[in-house]
């Protein structure tokens, strides 16, 4: 890869702008996150628009844009589009967010959608969200970048940081954030999975704990957040193989061998997702079970304690028929007798209930 000119050869120019040549209107700060122009790996600090920046690179014939964006409105991603030479179909997919992940290409220009995920602390035996999911989608051309992000499930501040520190990788174009940000989406799944690895085991446990309530709502509702999380992940694995193998791609060597650390990753992280899916299966049919189980004990011991209630209830009622010429009617210990054979029987069915574990 030849040499890129020292920092020292580009100059940034300062510019008034006539009536007749005004730059675009700043969108607002909380849309436009960041904008800068790296040379030689090295960031160059001015206050300046992306149409400014645009234009100086082009001018200069080195370096590349970084533009930031947070769910920008159609008609920022417009006034972007035209000036960055962006498709109309993948502007659009960038105003609406829940994308399914993909990579499409036009002309020079590469367009990558990625889901972004978030793990929210919860209780196990309630029903609450547990991934949040989100969208950056990435614009990269031959000199520049574009990251646009909806939701705030992966902050890219860390990552444009941590570049900035390493100008060696800079230095790789702007492919080296291509990379850097699907390395940083996928390592936001890796922490996602192990986070509901152990939700898995936590209710492994309570499932097969002996005499434990179950909550078989929480087990689907963390299978339903596995799905999810699934849905996220899965489909990125084609656009990873893709800039990893596919030479027609516009990507420098390094980076393609950097990309396929991230497709191991990822690999590992769907495999991991698709056994949370079985075990979840497994443990609703295994909660299913137990619950039955525990239905037909309580069962048992309802059909136990009405067969002992039925005993003295048969015998009240008999002598409670008020005839005149009943045996024992008019006995002296009559009323303790009864009482005595009520208990002895009562006592005898609850022996032999408890004897067979229905008690």
């Amino acid at each position: 890869m030849s040499s890129i000119p020292p920092l020292p050869s580009f100059r940034w120019t300062s510019r008034r702008y006539s009536d007749h040549a005004k730059p675009e209107a700043k969108a607002p700060a909380n849309v436009v996150v960041d904008c800068a122009v790296y040379v030689g790996g090295r960031r160059l600090i001015d206050e300046c628009t992306y149409q400014q920046a645009l234009d100086e690179v082009r001018k200069q014939g080195t370096g590349f844009v970084w533009l930031g964006l947070m769910e920008p409105s159609s008609a920022l991603m417009s006034e972007v589009a035209a000036a960055f030479g962006l498709h109309e179909l993948a502007v659009e997919d960038a105003v609406h967010s829940h994308q399914r992940p993909k990579l499409e290409r036009y002309d020079d220009i590469m367009f990558l959608v990625l889901r972004t995920v978030r793990y929210h602390e919860h209780d196990m035996n309630s029903v609450a969200e547990i991934v949040d999911t989100g969208d950056i989608m990435v614009f990269l051309g031959k000199d520049f970048v574009i990251t646009v992000r909806h939701g705030d499930q992966t902050g890219l501040a860390g990552v444009r940081k941590d570049l900035e520190a390493n100008p060696a990788q800079l230095e790789l174009g702007p492919a080296a954030v291509l990379h850097a940000v699907a390395d940083h989406v996928v390592d936001a799944y890796v922490e996602v999975t192990q986070e509901i690895e152990d939700d898995v085991a936590e209710m492994e446990e309570a499932v097969f704990t002996p005499a434990n309530k179950i909550v078989i709502e929480a087990i689907y509702q963390l299978k339903r957040e596995v799905v999810e999380l699934r849905r996220a992940v899965k489909p990125l694995a084609l656009p990873l193989q893709l800039l990893t193998h596919d030479q027609r791609l516009p990507l420098p060597k390094e980076i393609r061998r950097y990309m396929r650390d991230v497709t191991d990753h990822h690999t590992a992280v769907t495999e991991q997702i698709t056994d949370f899916d079985e075990s979840l299966s497994a443990l609703i049919n295994a909660a299913l079970a137990k619950v039955s189980v525990q239905q037909n004990t309580d069962m048992r011991k309802i059909s136990a304690y009405a067969a002992m209630a039925a005993v003295p209830t048969m015998i009240a009622g008999v002598y409670g028929m008020n005839f005149d010429h009943m045996p024992e009617l008019r006995w002296t210990y009559g009323y303790g007798g009864v009482i005595a054979l009520m208990a002895l029987l009562c006592g005898l069915l609850y022996y032999n209930f408890h004897r067979n574990n229905w008690l």
